[in-house]
């Protein structure tokens, strides 16, 4: 007698907590296989194929291509141990692939990594249905009852989190949701100042334009950002660089057989030169500790524009890579990023960022500092420009360099002392190389 196995959404690791489905890659009554792909998703940070743990017959799937669902929430079943998908491993409550993402798995030996949420007692197996039948739409509101279970009525590791980092009790809350669940608005309504208005909501009837929901890639930047400007006390300063001299640099080393050198390299080679001159950008506030963490290796992000918005992979080890190293490496990841092929782990643990807004055709901005690093450089185009060089008035490459940096860790004398040094190796790459 085959068992039908609940397969939840994993732990997709770096404290993702929900992701939606982009592709359905099986159907109720396909067979498949151990570790076999059967639902792609998007999360915050990347498109993931998720393998599935268990061999055997699709039973039922949860949720419509276009859906968010929350870490843990059932994704399909599975009827294991039938004359079909022979499958013995899989349907050994027992055993399993042992290959898949962080959290979730077949081996029982080991509890996952992390738990977001507190699932309901669930039986080894639940009773297989008669027959196949198209997959019905997950009922939030039983969802949300089934996975509640406990003293705190919600769900949503979401608001678990925005509740863990403001510090909220959320036994002292009362929801506003099904049966009491405690929606993310009950948690921000708590945050909010006794004397600030609570927003006007719009009834849905009303035409406002076209509505994008912020989530996925796009809430999360929306999320990063505001955290940021809330938490972050930053400033900015800026300089012109007469940028002739690094480009004909440029041009002399790729003119030579190998590898070819991007500016984005060359500068990045001079942030990394110049942090090891001033630390305290290279850093983190922990506010927990009410500390500044000065960190030993700088993990350089850059910006890079996708289809599916603005991205930043981070170059591990920057510091110790030459500008060779540094250009295949942005090459690499900024392929990845287009492709949306990038792991989570490429898009964390950044100490600090480079953005080339040049490449949009502008000169100047001021950067939003990628929480929670301390700094970013940005640079805009590098164009033709009336300058004065050598005491008369020249047409020079000149490039606007804008440094916003967290006023916590550093004053302006640090700052402008490190901005300089970055102009300074563009007009006179010398510098740079005394330095070393």
């Amino acid at each position: 007698m085959p068992q039908v196995l609940e397969f939840k959404l994993p732990d997709l690791g770096e404290g993702l907590t929900e992701a939606e489905i982009v592709r359905w890659l099986v159907a109720v009554g396909d067979v498949v296989e151990i570790d076999q792909p059967v639902v792609e998703v998007e999360t915050a940070k990347a498109m993931v194929e998720v393998p599935c743990p268990y061999g055997g017959v699709v039973t039922a799937r949860f949720g419509e291509e276009g859906t968010e669902l929350p870490v843990g929430a059932p994704l399909i079943t599975v009827a294991v141990g039938g004359p079909v998908a022979e499958a013995p491993a899989a349907a050994d409550s027992g055993s399993g692939s042992g290959n898949v993402l962080v959290g979730y798995g077949t081996d029982h030996s080991r509890p996952a990594r992390r738990r977001r949420v507190r699932p309901a007692p669930e039986p080894s197996a639940v009773a297989p249905a008669a027959a196949p039948a198209p997959a019905p739409a997950p009922a939030p509101v039983t969802a949300s009852v089934a996975v509640a279970a406990g003293p705190v009525p919600v769900i949503s590791p979401i608001v678990r989190k925005l509740a863990r980092d403001n510090g909220v009790d959320l036994r002292s809350l009362r929801g506003s949701g099904p049966e009491g669940l405690i929606l993310r608005a009950d948690v921000e309504a708590a945050l909010r100042p006794a004397a600030e208005p609570a927003p006007v909501a719009v009834p849905a009837s009303v035409p406002a334009g076209e509505r994008i929901p912020l989530k996925g890639l796009r809430g999360a930047v929306a999320e990063k950002l505001s955290r940021s400007r809330r938490e972050i006390p930053e400033a900015t300063c800026w300089v012109d660089a007469d940028a002739t001299e690094l480009m004909a640099a440029r041009a002399a080393m790729n003119a030579v057989d190998g590898p070819k050198i991007s500016v984005l390299a060359l500068l990045a080679r001079i942030c990394t030169a110049g942090l090891a001159r001033y630390p305290e950008l290279n850093s983190t506030v922990d506010l927990a500790a009410n500390e500044i963490v000065r960190l030993p290796a700088v993990h350089l992000g850059f910006a890079a524009q996708t289809e599916r918005g603005l991205m930043v992979p981070v170059v591990r080890d920057a510091h110790t890579r030459s500008p060779e190293s540094l250009s295949a490496e942005f090459a690499r990841l900024t392929e990845l990023a287009r492709a949306g092929k990038l792991a989570p782990s490429d898009l964390t643990g950044g100490t600090f960022t480079l953005n080339n807004y040049g490449v949009f055709g502008v000169d100047g901005s001021t950067p939003i500092i990628n929480h929670p690093e301390a700094a970013m450089l940005g640079v805009g185009r590098i164009i033709p420009k009336p300058w004065v060089y050598r005491g008369e008035l020249a047409v020079r490459q000149v490039v606007q360099l804008s440094l916003t940096f967290d006023h916590r860790v550093c004053d302006g004398g640090t700052a402008g002392g490190f901005l300089r040094y970055v102009a300074d190796c563009v007009e006179n790459p010398s510098v740079l190389l005394r330095s070393l």
